[in-house]
């Protein structure tokens, strides 16, 4: 079974909302096993989301409308179903007395608008509301199925786990087709993405006919390149299987390749990594930072527990803080020197097992005859005093964001080789 998603509003059109309706259903979908090829946008008009229904219905089983199921005029999604079906629309009076009654639950009269959201296509079937005033729709086409919901995530959400999934998985095994789909993302930072295409095109060319697992690239701009890989399997045993087997020769070809940029999987940050080796460790970090300004600690406890092995952060901005606070030697402070007397400073100051600093320039003048986007970072781990030289692109938000990923990621490639 193929399904597709229809999102409407001009609002999604313009850019003044994200679709995260469309992409937490896709997610849905995905590890379900229901095939998902195409979703859509398309804004307030009536001819316009009619075309968007029948465009839908010709290439996919079933359809999932998010939106234009409110109490005002623009809300027309009712309309273009019905028109789809050919078929009229008529008033529920046992759905304007929920309404009615929601109102009253909550001290207030019922506007006359609202008596629109009982509106209902002859032959449909309403998927009652239990967190907003608009019912959902579920409506036949033919051997087809068109389920409308509101627009608003937390009605959405909750009339697509109650009514819509079981649903489909039901007309699923109607049709005797079931699968499941499962994938894994590995998160890298320090290559670009044509780099990882060519590292595992020849996996490409080996799953170009095969159709049981895929592979993509999704850029997320300051957190890296995710390489997310897919299976469709008969059943869960099947299809981890084969993910497990795909992800192990991808793994093989970037490190051969690229080296030590796979930092993570799924949902893991690269502050969430850092985190896990030093707890794995039983190590304290501390941070100086320049350039950053905060970025990097800011990140550091955004992770759940982090008292437990970071002792905190000094934002040496200015030179004589460095000088005076951290012991670096007089002299410029945008230099491998200096990261690495801040990052020894910092420990000793803050009593860390574990010494991180970044200083650098970003822009848009040069410091210390130093172009915007140089940047280094110190280390201060054990006995080891190191310290990274980088040349990050971008204008000066881009400079300060990659510094801090930057640097944690240096921080995880050290002690990944600590003992």
């Amino acid at each position: 079974m193929r399904v597709e998603v229809v999102a409407v509003g001009t609002e999604l059109l313009l850019g003044q909302i994200p679709d995260t309706n469309s992409q937490w259903i896709g997610e849905q979908l995905a590890a379900n096993g229901v095939a998902s090829h195409f979703h859509q946008h398309v804004g307030d008009n009536h001819e316009r989301i009619v075309l968007a229904f029948r465009t839908a219905l010709a290439r996919s089983d079933a359809v999932i409308v998010c939106g234009g199921l409110g109490p005002t005029q623009d809300d027309i999604t009712r309309a273009a179903l019905a028109e789809v079906m050919n078929v009229p629309l008529e008033r529920r009076d046992d759905i304007v007395e929920v309404i009615r009654a929601m109102f009253q639950s909550r001290g207030r009269s019922m506007p006359d608008n609202n008596l629109l959201q009982a509106d209902v296509p002859r032959g449909a079937t309403i998927i009652p509301q239990t967190r907003g005033t608009a019912p959902g729709l579920i409506c036949p086409v033919g051997l087809k199925v068109v389920y409308a919901v509101p627009g608003v995530p937390y009605e959405m959400t909750d009339m697509f786990e109650r009514a819509i999934l079981p649903d489909l998985l039901a007309r699923e095994r109607a049709g005797g087709t079931t699968s499941v789909i499962t994938s894994r993302v590995l998160r890298t930072w320090g290559a670009s993405e044509s780099a990882l295409a060519e590292a595992v095109s020849e996996r490409f060319d080996a799953l170009e006919d095969g159709g049981r697992v895929t592979i993509a690239f999704l850029a997320s701009g300051i957190e890296g390149i995710k390489v997310r890989i897919t299976a469709r399997g008969d059943d869960a045993e099947h299809a981890s299987s084969l993910l497990a087997e795909e992800e192990n020769k991808v793994r093989t070809l970037i490190d051969l390749k690229l080296g030590d940029i796979i930092f993570g999987v799924d949902d893991q940050s690269m502050e969430d990594v850092v985190a896990n080796r030093l707890l794995g460790k039983n190590l304290t970090l501390s941070v100086a930072e320049s350039l950053t300004g905060g970025l990097i600690a800011s990140r550091l406890v955004s992770v759940a527990g982090a008292s437990r092995w970071f002792r905190g952060g000094v934002v040496s901005y200015a030179s004589d803080v460095k000088y005076d606070l951290l012991g670096v030697p007089e002299g410029p402070v945008v230099s491998a020197a200096a990261a690495r007397a801040m990052a020894e400073g910092v420990r000793r100051v803050l009593g860390a097992d574990v010494g991180l600093s970044v200083t650098g320039v970003a822009g848009p003048e040069e410091q210390d005859a130093q172009p915007a986007g140089t940047v280094f970072v110190g280390l201060a781990v054990g006995d080891e005093i190191t310290d990274v030289a980088l040349r990050l692109p971008g204008d000066r938000p881009r400079v300060r964001a990659y510094s801090a990923i930057s640097a944690l990621d240096a921080l995880r490639r050290v002690l990944d080789r600590t003992t």
